[in-house]
């Protein structure tokens, strides 16, 4: 998506200064949100790419200006109406107004450490890989609408296969709810003057994950 959270490459944010001592959580509220977010991606009514989606659609204003686990908790809002799990009036209301709907599970207290386990998204290859390691490959000049994990700054860039991670579910479908997908996953490295132009440092590399659709032979 050309969303707002997509700031690689961006100017004009500051220098990232890291908290020292920085704890899980400033407030109880953001470890709630935290257990919203795992119990609702247990119910597998939802997944991790939609997650990201749904905080991806926030409006660049409020993206920006809220802290991290308030976005959490606006997602995870917006996935819960959106997966029919809750209403929107609901919410509003504080309470439920009718009957849940049924759910492939629900989380019990016996089976939080498994909430916190990221499941596996390698899948078998429903075809072999296109490209090898030494391979040089264009990403695409793609400006898609929804959930993409290629970064806008590597966009219509020349790089080289590092390795082969195998074949997993591809985020940009598995976001929209409509299955998996599974495609190539490839490790792609980027000298910084092909990225961001001569003027950029000549001896930094960048490496980014990308899926075999991100990509094109040169």
């Amino acid at each position: 998506m050309n969303g707002v959270h997509d700031l690689g490459g961006f100017h004009g944010f500051g220098k990232v200064e890291p908290e020292a001592d920085e704890p899980p959580f400033h407030a109880p509220w953001e470890g709630r949100v935290l257990g919203l977010q795992r119990a609702l991606l247990y119910t597998r009514a939802w997944n991790l790419d939609r997650f990201r989606d749904a905080q991806e659609r926030l409006p660049a204003q409020v993206y920006l200006s809220v802290s991290y686990y308030h976005r959490w908790l606006l997602a995870v809002l917006r996935g819960a109406v959106e997966t029919g799990l809750v209403g929107a009036d609901e919410l509003e209301a504080g309470h439920a107004l009718r009957p849940g709907p049924a759910v492939q599970r629900t989380l019990k207290q016996s089976a939080v450490g498994a909430a916190f386990m990221r499941p596996a998204f390698g899948r078998p290859p429903p075809r072999a890989a296109r490209f090898k390691p030494g391979d040089r490959v264009r990403t695409r000049n793609t400006h898609p609408s929804g959930h993409t994990r290629l970064p806008r700054y590597a966009r219509d860039k020349v790089g080289t296969v590092e390795s082969i991670h195998g074949c997993h579910v591809y985020p940009d479908v598995a976001a929209t709810g409509q299955g998996e997908d599974p495609q190539w996953l490839y490790a792609v490295v980027f000298r910084g003057p092909d990225l961001w132009g001569e003027g950029s440092d000549p001896t930094l590399t960048v490496s980014i994950d990308a899926f075999e659709p991100y990509l094109e032979p040169t």
